[in-house]
């Protein structure tokens, strides 16, 4: 089992920087791919960012790629989201995910365990 508390959401303006973290429980956290997915009202949840337990395997939506970090640090059993450059579209509530096989996929169904989703909110 893994549970999963995300933080770092907040009101920005657009073109500032925000950094999400998402701390995990359990002792299996570096054998885990780990994602950000988003949802913004009215809209199914999508696929964000993802970063897998092999070394250096990262994988980006398009609407992120660029402006978007995702890292971990499995000694503090949490992964981060630098976000920059943000944008209205970008508002959203965000969610940690996390799936223990070492594929970095974008569907919803393919990641076991979630958090409870921090707000992102950026005005124009």
């Amino acid at each position: 089992q893994v549970q999963l508390v995300e933080s770092g959401g907040g009101l920005v303006q657009a073109g500032d920087s925000l950094r999400l973290s998402c701390a995990a429980s359990g002792r299996t956290f570096s054998s885990y791919t780990m994602a950000w997915f988003r949802q913004a009202p009215g809209k199914e949840r999508e696929f964000v960012a993802a970063v897998s337990w092999r070394p250096g395997r990262t994988r980006y939506a398009g609407s992120v790629e660029g402006r978007f970090t995702i890292s971990r640090d499995n000694a503090k059993n949490t992964v981060y989201l630098p976000m920059n450059n943000l944008k209205p579209e970008d508002t959203a509530v965000y969610y940690c995910a996390a799936d223990d096989s070492s594929l970095i996929l974008s569907s919803r169904g393919h990641y076991d365990y979630w958090g409870q989703g921090t707000q992102v909110t950026v005005s124009s």
